[in-house]
């Protein structure tokens, strides 16, 4: 596995609430690329202010979690941007803030003309499958990604 650089971290004003390090109040992901199973994975330790229930992480914290890394395999397997045209979540068990690091994963499972669908997947520190989305992606052209959201091109996610 390979741990993915963020290229946007350099663009001026950059404050992304799911990876930018700039963001006192984000969750600030880091991602690794798996290229045997074209994946993206992130793991991260929940923050007890992103609390829903009673130790229980937000279900829009989740969904942002899921969203976040769906862009990111978009980035590096599509190489190119999109945004999210729709997201569809299955919440399957609570994740506890308590219970130690999450971990994410996700896959594009089609990709057809201006339209990819990703399969993303959050697990708890037990392996459990918490919360399982589809992130539908409508995916620009690799120019308009570069005109319209900065996107850097695929080699700077992995060159220094």
């Amino acid at each position: 596995m390979i741990k993915l650089l963020n290229p946007y971290e350099k663009l001026p004003g950059y404050c992304c609430i799911g990876c930018s390090k700039n963001n006192p109040h984000g969750l600030q992901l880091d991602f690794w690329f798996d290229h045997q199973n074209k994946e993206v994975i992130t793991k991260w330790n929940p923050k007890n202010h992103l609390q829903g229930y009673v130790n229980v992480l937000h279900g829009g914290i989740q969904a942002t979690i899921l969203d976040e890394i769906a862009s990111w395999v978009v980035n590096v397997v599509l190489e190119t941007g999109g945004v999210t045209s729709k997201l569809s979540i299955r919440y399957k068990k609570p994740v506890m803030v308590n219970s130690g690091e999450l971990t994410a994963k996700a896959r594009i499972i089609s990709h057809e003309k201006r339209l990819a669908n990703v399969h993303c997947q959050l697990f708890d520190s037990n392996s459990q499958l918490c919360a399982e989305a589809t992130v539908q992606y409508f995916v620009y052209p690799k120019e308009i990604a570069r005109e319209k959201l900065g996107y850097p091109g695929v080699e700077a996610f992995f060159n220094s």
